[in-house]
């Protein structure tokens, strides 16, 4: 996924996918976490195309979302 740079300045940035995921988890709408290439961190989006699941997060462990 190719992201401008103005989409990435509007978007939150999390430091870890673990982070991420955990958010993305909590969302009311599916969302999925992507490395960006532009600042090296990882943003949330609603496109699911070809992109991973989030993952569960259990004890500071990731562990498959079922």
């Amino acid at each position: 996924m190719q992201t401008r740079p103005g989409i990435c300045n509007r978007k939150r940035r999390y430091a870890s996918r673990e982070d991420a995921d955990a958010v993305a988890l909590r969302a009311d709408v599916t969302l999925r976490t992507y490395k960006c290439a532009l600042c090296h961190q990882f943003h949330l989006t609603s496109r699911t195309k070809g992109l991973k699941p989030p993952r569960a997060v259990q004890d500071g462990a990731a562990v498959r979302g079922s």
